[in-house]
């Protein structure tokens, strides 16, 4: 289109993978829908790989066959090496179907489909223009009705819209400038640093898992390294570390590097060497822009979230609304559920299928589940990472750690959300295994401290904060302590299984074009 609209139902503000999955879905359903993005497409966007769970949401908008057929590289699972002294862990995407691949992408290229899917699908697109302002409702001083924008042409203007979608990626408008509130996970404070290398090995040349993403922990214990090949012929290489560490490591190789890039590639060459499996793949490869301020980029990693997700006529999605460390790959998911649930809540609350107070539970609950879900696995992960010689996600006598990975498969897979195969009881067990990581009770404990908790502990519903449950529970009762924040932790799952089957605050989605709304379950 040539000029951006004055008014529209829906505006969502964001053309990344939840921005521009909402408003495809949105305009699949016939609502008249906006869609800014500040920068131009394509754009660079670090964030590679990707869960089988993409494919689901994919057949959804009918996206499926189009990146499938782009030629991304795929990728049939990934290996998880915790500890030099045992054998990597493999989530297997392809075990129980050869077509349950996905793939490792170029974010530039694959968001720029996404984005022009958008358009396709009827949604009104516009590239390099930013939202600079919301403006809110006289009448009810909560409600966004509004925004001001600015196009990389010096063009402004103002659109009204009925419905707010936030994807505005970690900038996040509503949540940093307005509702201020964002909380940042504090044992999740990392730096990445990563280049793109060429020329390198691969994970199980002729094997079923030729090409598999690689994902090592360093042996001092500081970080991670990522090894994601991709389609252009290059490896995305990346480290991430705490941010303390980080700092303080390259303090020290600053005292003998000379300049800013020498200083940072120096830190990075340093630091890979402590992932001996990524050294073995890269040993006769390449670095990408070597010597030059393109050859290592550095971002920080922090993981975060927001204290709702939704709030009256709007909604967060993606990094907007919340970002874990991609140890897990759970990104480009995350945005494609967070996408998905603002579509459908949006579009029941203008068919009156539910009020606004329901979808805007319905989304913050729906958000809320699928990222602690996330989270409790990354802090299991890092836990053994940071404890390589405790056999924190494998048994003493155990040389590897599949038997982690059958009860880890559904989340990182990224299935818990989509599929309607895998079983409540299956991700209580994937939560219940990473949650008694820190806490390790048993159905006997529970019973004899229920009576000296407080009920609403236990009690089915919302979860408490950690602060709340302290508050509940007498400092000096250590075990009863352990306890509530165990019972705590498994509301996080409820049932969250598929959209379709989903069953929150009594409304399940309806998943048919035409008809996307809530409906309410009897019973």
């Amino acid at each position: 289109m040539s000029s951006i609209p004055s008014s529209t139902q829906v505006l969502v503000v964001g053309g990344g993978p939840a921005g521009s999955y909402a408003a495809t879905v949105l305009a699949r359903e016939g609502f008249s829908v906006a869609l800014l993005e500040s920068a131009r497409f394509p754009r660079y966007h670090i964030g590679e790989s990707m869960l089988p769970s993409a494919r689901m949401f994919l057949r959804f908008i009918d996206a499926d066959d189009i990146i499938n057929n782009y030629g991304f590289a795929r990728k049939p699972g990934a290996a998880f090496k915790f500890s030099s002294s045992k054998c990597e862990g493999y989530t297997d995407f392809t075990r129980k179907n050869k077509d349950d691949y996905t793939w490792n992408v170029l974010r530039s290229e694959f968001d720029d489909i996404l984005f022009k899917h958008a358009a396709k699908s009827g949604a009104s697109v516009f590239d390099g223009t930013k939202v600079k302002e919301i403006h809110f409702s006289e009448e009810f001083a909560t409600r966004p009705v509004a925004a001001s924008w600015q196009d990389d042409q010096g063009n402004e203007g103002k659109i009204q819209f009925d419905y707010l979608i936030d994807a505005s990626g970690r900038n996040g408008i509503m949540s940093t400038k307005y509702l201020k509130n964002r909380r940042y996970n504090k044992s999740l404070h990392n730096i990445a640093c990563w280049g793109y290398w060429e020329n390198t090995g691969m994970y199980r040349p002729g094997t079923e898992r030729e090409n598999a993403v690689w994902v090592e922990a360093l042996h001092d214990e500081s970080g991670w390294a990522w090894f994601i090949p991709l389609h252009d012929g290059s490896v995305s290489v990346g480290v991430v570390q705490d941010q303390e560490v980080n700092n303080r490591k390259k303090k020290f190789v600053a005292e003998s590097a000379e300049g800013q890039i020498n200083t940072l590639q120096k830190h990075y060459l340093r630091e890979l060497e402590r992932a001996p499996g990524v050294q073995k793949f890269i040993e006769n490869a390449k670095l990408r822009g070597i010597n030059t301020p393109e050859g290592v980029k550095s971002a920080s990693d922090f993981s975060y979230s927001a204290s709702s997700y939704a709030g009256d006529h709007f909604r967060l999605v993606g990094d907007a609304a919340a970002f874990i460390d991609p140890y897990f790959s759970s990104g480009v998911h995350l945005a494609l559920v967070g996408g998905l649930s603002a579509a459908i809540t949006v579009s029941a609350s203008i068919r009156g299928s539910v009020t606004e107070d329901v979808a805007v539970r319905w989304h913050d609950t729906k958000i809320a589940t699928s990222y602690t879900s996330f989270l409790m696995v990354v802090l299991s992960a890092y836990h053994q990472i940071r404890n390589q010689n405790k056999p924190v996600l494998s048994d003493i006598d155990e040389d590897n750690f599949d038997r982690a990975f059958d009860f880890l498969r559904p989340v990182i897979q990224g299935r818990a959300d989509v599929d309607k195969a895998v079983t409540e009881d299956e991700i209580n067990k994937t939560v219940e295994f990473c949650s008694g990581i820190f806490g390790p009770t048993d159905e006997a404990i529970h019973k004899d401290v229920a009576a000296r908790l407080d009920p609403s502990i236990s009690a089915p519903g919302e979860i408490l904060s950690i602060e709340i449950i302290n508050a509940l529970t007498d400092p000096d009762d250590k075990e009863g302590r352990l306890v509530a924040h165990k019972l705590n932790a498994r509301k996080v799952v409820g049932p969250i299984l598929g959209f379709g089957s989903q069953v929150m605050h009594g409304f399940r989605a309806v998943l048919e074009r035409g008809c996307l709304q809530l409906q309410p379950v009897q019973g």
